[in-house]
């Protein structure tokens, strides 16, 4: 004979808190049977927590309770130059402070951003720097982080981040940066500025956009939407280009990131424009492709090496913190670095 019954979802410390509007603290201390906390309220959680099932986390636990002296490090891709340098800095810092790194690829999926969390929260790892996939920003699901972070187990973010996770955090100033690129346009006698970008769900573009945007505003040019052009990160956008170009008067562009501004140099080049004379062009990644195009390109230094530097120090220092009350969280802002090439006309 089958029984039929439901199964009670899975639910965490703050969920109990959040029910029974106490602590995440007083939850956990209850649970321990803590003198601190009265007969009552923890009678009350205990019979909430055991009505559903509650069972601790015990890799994050282990992680807590466990110094390992070892890093995980998500990071989206290894093609951008610019994400191989933030792991060079976390691994110098990480390093130097007596920790080791190990480094997992996302490849812009939110699958493989879950299963390499997992895969490194194994009761191995103090604590996680990552940055957000493609698929995570757009599904705009970050409950893999949250339930770490409720276990008490410290994350940084950085570049790509997100305003729904409270953490550590270390991003680029980059609209300031754009706009002033964007004014480096205009200074050269450029009006008719383009910028090539990816969807809006990535933040760092979205960013770049307003920078961009304020920068031709607070000149006194309108702003174009056919010179905008949005490209997926996924698939060659050679012809996508191309069409743009053709049918677009431009006389600069701002793209980006590297591969960007590299692809659209080789088709403004295969159109028979001359960069920078006829089209100037900047790009965010100041990387190998960038030294060795021709021209080479005026690009936008992130300034990858320092970023992992102050992400590893920023969560090492949490995770050693003696403190009883807890450090606020920070969101430090790298300062960029425009460097002029032969791209753009100086």
């Amino acid at each position: 004979m089958l029984k039929s019954f439901f199964l009670k979802p899975k639910i965490t410390l703050k969920d109990i808190a959040r029910e029974l509007d106490v602590s995440i603290s007083t939850v956990s201390k209850a649970l321990k049977n803590s003198k601190e906390i009265s007969k009552d309220t923890k009678d009350r959680i205990k019979a909430f927590a055991k009505f559903y099932n509650y069972r601790p986390n015990n890799i994050a636990l282990s992680l807590k309770n466990k110094k390992t002296k070892n890093i995980g490090v998500v990071i989206p891709d290894i093609v951008h130059h610019f994400f191989t340098t933030v792991f060079r800095g976390i691994e110098m810092y990480a390093n130097k402070m007596g920790y080791n790194v190990i480094v997992c690829i996302s490849d812009e999926s939110f699958d493989k951003e879950v299963i390499n969390m997992e895969m490194l929260a194994n009761g191995s790892i103090d604590g996680f720097i990552l940055s957000l996939s493609a698929e995570t920003q757009r599904r705009n699901d970050f409950t893999h982080l949250k339930e770490l972070l409720d276990q008490g187990i410290p994350i940084v973010l950085f570049d790509r981040v997100t305003e729904e996770i409270e953490c550590d955090k270390v991003i680029l100033n980059d609209a300031e940066i754009a706009s002033e690129a964007v004014n480096h346009f205009i200074k050269s006698g450029c009006r008719k500025i383009a910028l090539i970008t990816t969807e809006n769900y990535f933040n760092v573009s979205e960013s770049r956009k307003d920078g961009y945007a304020e920068a031709l505003r607070s000149n006194n040019i309108e702003i174009d939407q056919n010179l905008i052009l949005t490209l997926p990160h996924e698939i060659d956008n050679t012809d996508v280009m191309t069409k743009f170009f053709k049918e677009n008067s431009i006389d600069a562009v701002l793209c980006v990131n590297e591969i960007f501004a590299i692809q659209s140099m080789s088709v403004i080049q295969h159109l028979g424009f001359n960069v920078p004379s006829d089209i100037s062009i900047i790009g965010f990644t100041d990387g190998i492709l960038s030294r060795y195009s021709s021209p080479k390109l005026s690009t936008i230094a992130q300034h990858g090496q320092e970023m992992g530097e102050l992400a590893a120090k920023l969560l090492i220092n949490r995770m050693e913190s003696v403190e009883v009350i807890e450090e606020p969280f920070k969101t430090e802002i790298i300062n960029a670095t425009l460097i002029k090439r032969g791209s753009s006309i100086n």
